[in-house]
């Protein structure tokens, strides 16, 4: 729950010819996480060279990448197919023979097409917007050029202009940007260029076309139609072809890739001309049951031991070891860092602590029910394991805003028939806060009270993990600093109770006074304070600079009320303006003009609520999650471990 899942080093060896029987066993287990052997001349490993690929590797890269060449052609994705039953791999193998060269003929010769029909398209439509100036001149298109004594000007111009040669001009202003031709003679070429520049005039390039601009503009109006017509038949063929063997081609990726893992393997592997030597790691409770399976395998002809594991040397891969609730916070987790293998795993916690902060900002029933719907519609729409957690993330945040919403007693901005459970948030605004008032000392109270104590957690589990990581005299120090910051930070809360009553905190103020004005509790709380400074220097004396952090990171935890007040507060101005303001007089009197307003109103009621929903989606995912990332795992996370990747593939269309 709080660790890691156990993990156990494996070597495995055998003679050269166990080496296919044992990638295939290690392939279909998916569990073994291949360390990968480098050839850097260690004494154990003395005559071992790194492995080569299988025979047959290229060939079989070859028709991946042919498959999903096909695949692309067609449109098809993997994640979005959902699997029917399994396909045997020999009948898929020989499927692949037989079937694929016709379905890839087929397939890129209607791509081929489509793709030159496409740029058929695209070249007549560029042809339109360079004939469309042309169309207002009455000239056909080849008397714009040919002549030996006559240049052709063609172009925007802002205004007429006047041109001082002999000249024959056309100019329009029916057409975007305005449009002018001139002829001039040659001679005088240079002279009305500079004319033309003055007056900001924009070339465009003579179109090689005959006869007039619209006829031909009509023309290619009409192949664009004729064109659009035959590609959608194309894309239809398509997709018809995606329909049908969009299942067989997944399968034949699916299973030509797992034969190119299997067959690039050895690449990991330490080698001699006669044996093979594979380090990994296994989780434990896996470990029986591979090597008994590898036995089979191979008819016993194989030696596997699990060894020692050396933590300070080794990168031992990490798996997470979760409980299913909280299952989808670790997509939160692998944002940040995924945890080192001894170090305390915290994705418990976070699963736990991240809806209730996302509750206590947002907190209102009515968005809490839209986030919720939207989580559960998102989840069935998109595919991929890393959206659903984020999604089942998002459905147990929502699930916490409803709850706090009843607490709070808001709905949309708007007050509950009870008054709140809790402190109150409701603001007077436009008269539709219930009368309850808000009660933000209270709430500011409460937030830093959250700080306290999830920072102290903090501490105390970074005391836990110098125990577990460090060795020493160094894990005594960084537990001790760990408990100076815990006492610096509670001594500073004992004086500050000593000399204030705050509400809703301990009221130390009446304690006898001892000396120059601190009374005990205040005296304690000093001696707490120099022995926390002494505990934390001698860890690293430049810690001390980052006292101010103390007050700092309590005062952060504040944001939970005031981003929470500030949705409160958008949500009530947007209740105001569409139903007091506009809404609400109109009924009093109904008329034409009041029901355009009465439906404004509800524009602005919605639009007003949906952007409220997306600041409140976003600003109590950031807030909260940033919570746990700086003012959290600070105390006491470091992260950093590497992925559990086995060798292997989780199957979904294709079966041994």
């Amino acid at each position: 729950m709080f660790n890691a899942r156990p993990m156990s080093r494996l070597l495995i060896a055998a003679s050269k010819e166990q080496l296919q029987p044992v990638i295939r066993e290690l392939y279909r287990r998916n569990i073994f996480h291949i360390e990968d052997f480098v050839d850097q001349k260690e004494e154990a490993y003395e005559g071992f060279k790194i492995g080569m690929p299988l025979s047959g590797a290229a060939s079989v890269s070859s028709e991946v990448l042919r498959v999903r060449s096909v695949a692309s052609s067609a449109g098809i994705d993997a994640a979005s197919i959902e699997p029917a039953a399994r396909v045997p791999a020999g009948t898929l193998r020989s499927r692949i023979d037989n079937e694929l060269p016709g379905i890839e003929k087929e397939i890129q010769s209607l791509n081929a097409e489509k793709t030159k029909l496409d740029t058929t398209l695209r070249e007549y439509g560029q042809k339109i917007h360079d004939l469309e100036p042309f169309a207002a001149a009455p000239l056909p298109m080849e008397l714009y050029r040919g002549y030996e004594r006559f240049y052709v000007f063609a172009g925007h111009i802002p205004a007429d202009v006047a041109l001082s040669v002999p000249h024959e001009k056309f100019f329009t202003d029916k057409v975007p940007g305005n449009f002018l031709v001139a002829i001039v003679p040659l001679e005088a070429k240079d002279d009305v260029e500079r004319t033309l520049l003055d007056a900001r005039f924009q070339a465009v390039a003579i179109p090689e076309e005959t006869g007039h601009p619209a006829d031909r503009i009509a023309w290619y109006t009409t192949e664009i139609t004729r064109l659009t017509a035959e590609i959608d038949k194309l894309s239809g063929r398509l997709a018809a072809q995606k329909e049908a063997h969009s299942a067989f081609l997944v399968a034949c990726d699916e299973l030509l890739t797992a034969e190119v893992e299997q067959t690039e393997v050895p690449l990991r592997f330490a080698t001699t001309d006669e044996a093979f030597v594979a380090e990994g790691w296994v989780p434990s409770e896996d470990v029986p049951g591979l090597i008994e399976a590898l036995r089979q395998a191979t008819g016993g002809k194989i030696f596997v031991s699990e060894t020692e594991i050396d933590y300070d040397r080794d990168a031992v891969p990490v798996e997470y070891d979760n409980p299913s609730f909280s299952r989808p916070t670790e997509v939160l987790m692998d944002v940040y860092a995924r945890p080192r293998y001894r170090e305390i795993d915290p994705t418990l916690m976070v699963s736990l602590v991240f809806p209730v902060f996302f509750g206590l900002i947002l907190g209102d029933v009515g968005y809490g029910l839209v986030l919720l719907a939207m989580s559960i519609g998102l989840r069935k729409i998109m595919k991929g394991d890393a959206a659903g957690r984020l999604f089942d993330t998002l459905r147990n945040a929502s699930i916490s805003s409803i709850f706090f919403g009843i607490l709070y007693s808001e709905f949309l901005g708007f007050a509950l028939p009870w008054s709140p459970v809790i402190f109150s948030r409701h603001l007077q605004i436009g008269g539709h806060g219930g009368g309850h008032g808000p009660q933000v000392a209270e709430l500011m109270i409460m937030s830093v009270w959250i700080g306290i104590l999830h920072i102290t957690l903090g501490r105390i589990l970074g005391m836990a993990n110098a125990r577990r990581l460090y060795h020493g005299s160094h894990a005594t120090k960084v537990m001790m600093a760990n408990a100076g910051w815990l006492a610096t930070m509670w001594g500073l809360l004992f004086i500050v109770w000593s000399f204030f009553a705050l509400p809703l905190m301990p009221d130390m103020t009446a304690f006898p006074v001892i000396a120059a004005g601190f009374n005990a509790t205040a005296v304690l709380g000093a001696v707490f304070v120099v022995a926390g400074v002494v505990a934390i220097a001698r860890e690293n004396v430049l810690e001390v600079v980052e006292l101010p952090t103390i007050l700092s990171h309590l005062l952060s935890y504040a944001r939970i009320v005031a981003v929470g007040l500030s949705s409160v507060a958008i949500a009530m101005v947007v209740n105001f303006i569409a139903i007091g303001m506009l809404i609400e007089p109109q009924l009093e009197t109904l008329s034409p003009l009041g029901v355009i307003i009465i439906i404004a109103g509800l524009v602005v009621f919605l639009l007003g609520h949906v952007l409220n929903t997306g600041l409140g989606l976003l600003g109590g995912g950031l807030h909260s999650i940033r919570l746990h990332y700086v003012e959290f795992f600070t105390k006491f996370y470091k992260g950093g471990g590497l992925k559990y990747h086995p060798f292997g593939m989780k199957r979904r269309f294709t079966e041994d």
